[in-house]
């Protein structure tokens, strides 16, 4: 393994010196981190992953296993948000069964796949970015004439069609706390598809296939550190702090706002995996779901925000008076700003970052334990010519817990609080409108007690509702909308 972070101040070289002097060596790995080098295929991740008990520590271990033999803790404090960083592992296969070609083909022949909206041709000659998009649906005899034609093509929504990377995106939104995408890209040999540009989100190539020659440069100013919003096409970009070729199984991260083009090499194709996220997943988005709300709640509260303003202060503040100081006035409005901290209402402003969340989630995907153990593997079915075993009942010693810690969260609004989940999510984004179930007052606490009992299973009778009724009456509203399994299959009676 190599591995390279760089400072944003590092201009890179690669001799044999800085070679030596910055790559992260196989056997670095084995002493530092205590253990060996070795990680397990995808497959057999998955699979391990399955019978983990706890989907937080699925998704930490997922993370662990896209960015070995880095550790977890060092990434987030050395590198996120912060420089790029390079994983060199000398191991085409690691990857391997996240996505291929013969995927893309697939996908291709058995789904209707739409120019813009599923896939992008695209090319980048002489300095200038074109898209090829015919209207309709993307055939395999255009779209690999175009490929062939040296055009690069752009998956937009791989997790759509591809149940593997479905999953990963999946696992890997709860450990970010915000929507995990992804974009696939095929660039024929001697080719680029697109120029210079930035994101607006924390982005890891992987590559899958194939090698591509990468530049990534730094963030031409403060202003464009962090961005809010991707680029343009980009002409002064300076020097590169990275230069590097990929090849299958390694991995390449850089923040929001760091510049990057990557071009194929003569004597290959490529194909890589961009993973993003954190997209509007600032403090300041935060604080624009909180501001708004802040002086409502101060003017009902504080007379000092009801007070009329100064009868002559159009005559000295504004643009046309901008030379013109008025200390006073400037101080009242200071001390107002710091008074209104304490009406922020920033609970539901959280709740409101969290209903974007979890609109924004792929629905989760379940291991066969929980399938057999939920709504999705009940027995009822049609059968000599009638529903049979559509009977099933929760009982009061049934051992339940939720499908997943970011499976549904309690939201308030105004006087009531409504309970937003993900398992009728679609995988296209945003194809559904946000799904919620209204609580009623009896439900509230029992639903906390079961939020924050996972990954325990408790039983229904342990719900703190007055009534048997009650608690019934919730397990079966949470059975049925797929949000809870229980501890053994349930049967028919």
């Amino acid at each position: 393994f190599s591995v390279l972070s760089l400072t944003k101040q590092q201009s890179l070289h690669l001799s044999f010196e800085a070679h030596d002097r910055l790559f992260f060596q196989q056997k670095d790995c084995e002493t530092r981190n205590g253990e060996g080098c070795d990680s397990p295929a995808l497959d057999v991740l998955l699979t391990d992953l399955a019978e983990v008990n706890n989907s937080r520590e699925r998704a930490n271990r997922l993370f662990q296993w896209i960015i070995h033999p880095v550790q977890d803790k060092s990434f987030f404090r050395e590198n996120w948000e912060k420089k790029p960083i390079l994983i060199q592992r000398q191991n085409p296969d690691y990857y391997k069964g996240l996505f291929s070609t013969a995927e893309f083909d697939r996908i291709l022949r058995n789904n209707d796949v739409q120019y813009g909206v599923n896939l992008d041709v695209t090319s980048y000659t002489n300095g200038k970015r074109e898209t090829h998009n015919p209207p309709g649906r993307a055939l395999p005899y255009t779209v690999w004439d175009f490929y062939e034609s040296g055009c690069s093509l752009r998956m937009l929504n791989p997790q759509a069609f591809s149940s593997t990377v479905w999953q990963v995106l999946s696992i890997l939104q709860e450990k970010f706390g915000s929507m995990a995408g992804a974009n696939v890209y095929l660039t024929p040999a001697r080719t680029q598809g697109f120029a210079p540009h930035y994101d607006d989100i924390e982005a890891f190539i992987l590559q899958l296939e194939g090698k591509k020659h990468w530049r990534v440069y730094n963030p031409r100013s403060e202003d464009e550190v962090l961005p809010l919003v991707s680029s343009r096409n980009q002409d002064e970009i300076g020097q590169p702090i990275m230069d590097v070729v990929l090849e299958a199984g390694d991995l390449l991260y850089f923040p929001r706002g760091f510049i990057h083009q990557g071009d194929c090499l003569p004597d290959a194709h490529s194909m890589h995996i961009t993973v993003s996220s954190y997209q509007r997943n600032s403090w300041g988005d935060l604080l624009l779901k909180l501001m708004p709300a802040a002086p409502e709640i101060a003017m009902e509260e504080d007379v000092e925000f009801r007070k009329g303003l100064p009868l002559d202060y159009l005559q000295f503040i504004g643009v046309q008076n901008s030379e013109k100081v008025v200390d006073r006035f400037i101080a009242h409005i200071e001390g107002l700003l710091k008074k209104l901290v304490k009406y922020a209402p920033v609970d539901a402003s959280v709740d409101q970052k969290a209903r974007d969340f979890l609109h924004d989630c792929l629905p989760p995907v379940l291991s066969a334990e929980e399938k057999a153990s939920s709504v999705y593997g009940a027995p009822a079915r049609w059968g000599d010519g009638e529903a049979l075993d559509v009977t099933v009942q929760l009982k009061g010693q049934t051992q339940i817990r939720l499908l997943g810690a970011g499976a549904a969260r309690l939201c308030g609004d105004g006087d009531t609080v409504s309970l937003f989940y993900t398992s009728e999510n679609s995988r296209v984004y945003h194809k559904e409108e946000p799904k919620s179930i209204e609580m009623k007052a009896e439900h509230i606490d029992a639903m906390e007690f079961l939020i924050h009992s996972y990954p325990k299973f408790v039983s229904v009778a342990s719900l703190p509702c007055e009534t048997m009724e009650a608690k019934m009456s919730l397990a079966e509203l949470l059975f049925e909308k797929g949000l809870i399994h229980t501890a053994e299959p349930l049967t028919a009676e």
